[in-house]
This record gives C-alpha cells, sequence and structure tokens, in this order.
C-alpha cells in the first residue's frame, strides 16, 4: 500500500469516526441501552469497546488477557460490559470524540484495519437502532481492502455464487448473481448477517 493509500486510508477513518460521533450524540439514554449487532452487547459496550485502544496501555491489555486465561475475546468481552457500567456516555462519547485523529491501529495491523474496525461498529449500532449506515464509499474502501485470506474464507461460503454490489462497483466470486447493498455484503462478511439462499435477478 502507497502512502498516498494509507493517508487516503486515515482521512476516511477521521470521517467516520465523526459521523459516529454525531449519530452518538443525537441518542436519548434508550438508544445507548438498545441491543447492538455484537451478541451480548449494547450500544454502550460497542461504543466502550471503540474507546478502549485510547484508554488501555498495552501492559493493561496484556494484564487483562492473562487475567482471561490467555483469552483475547474474553479479555474485550469483560472490559467493555465493565467500562460500559462504569462509564458515563459522556465520558463515552468524549473520549471517542478527542481521538477521532487517533493514529491507533490494531496490534499488526494497518490503516484498513482501523477502518473496517470504525466501520463494521459503526454499523453495529446504527444498523441495531434503524439509522443510516456509513456512506457507500467508505464502506467500499473496507471491501475493497480485505485481506486475501478472509476474502478466500467468505467466498468459500458463496456455494457458487457471484456476489455483486447493487451501489458500488464490487463484486466476488463467480456463478449465478447474487445481489446485495454493499452494507449487507460486509455484514455478512463479519459475521453480523446471513446471505440469502436465493439469487436476485
Amino acid at each position: 500500500m502507497t502512502n498516498t493509500e494509507k493517508t487516503t486510508l486515515f482521512s476516511i477513518t477521521v470521517a467516520e469516526r465523526r459521523r459516529l460521533v454525531h449519530v452518538l450524540g443525537t441518542l436519548t439514554s434508550d438508544g445507548w441501552d438498545h441491543s447492538a449487532l455484537c451478541e451480548g452487547w449494547r450500544v454502550r459496550e460497542v461504543v466502550a469497546h471503540l474507546t478502549m485502544p485510547y484508554r488501555y496501555s498495552n501492559g493493561a491489555v496484556i494484564r487483562g488477557i492473562l487475567s482471561a486465561h490467555g483469552s483475547f475475546n474474553r479479555f474485550v468481552d469483560r472490559a467493555a460490559k465493565r467500562d460500559a457500567a462504569t462509564m458515563t456516555t459522556d465520558d463515552m462519547l468524549q473520549c471517542l470524540a478527542d481521538n477521532v485523529e487517533s493514529t491507533w491501529r490494531p496490534p499488526g495491523g494497518g490503516q484498513a484495519d482501523t477502518l473496517r474496525e470504525n466501520v463494521i461498529h459503526g454499523l453495529d449500532i446504527t444498523e441495531a437502532l434503524g439509522l443510516e449506515p456509513p456512506p457507500v464509499a467508505t464502506i467500499l474502501q473496507v471491501l475493497e481492502h480485505t485481506g486475501p485470506r478472509s476474502l478466500k474464507t467468505f467466498v468459500d461460503t458463496l456455494d457458487g455464487h457471484r456476489l455483486e454490489a447493487t451501489d458500488a462497483e464490487w463484486h466476488v466470486g463467480e456463478g449465478d448473481p447474487l445481489r446485495l447493498r454493499a452494507k449487507d455484503i460486509l455484514l455478512a462478511m463479519s459475521g453480523r448477517a446471513t446471505l440469502p439462499s436465493a439469487t436476485a435477478s
């Protein structure tokens, strides 16, 4: 990936974070307590998770994983639930707002992984609440920068279909066409939704 591509992805990530800050700022307490697409999490747990990189040191993360018997996922779930219970929504929202231009990246990941993290968790919130999703162009960047291993794993589930976005120039797989919006493709790729069994004409 070129420096120009990295800069572009960073700008898109910043814009998505700002968009999510605006969305969250409009929510009532009921909205914050609404179930998100992440199983077992409400909106507030998702936001607690999104702000973890800005609040936890590397040492705190390592200690948390060790206390969770070496399970990163168990640590993340515990931390999100604990922080959502102890932090106010104002504090979480302010933390997100203060870090919209953060250069944090997932361990071992790049800027595309950071964008994916923000877009998918943003969808966890907006889809659950019936709110507007990220711009199609933003979702398309996530799809286009999906790693080849993850893409192959997903293609293997298509059962001889060519998956095509109806609102963007993007497709994957070979065979009978299955046409969905880009956001629905991304939700399926991230395990948030299942693909319809019938193809669209």
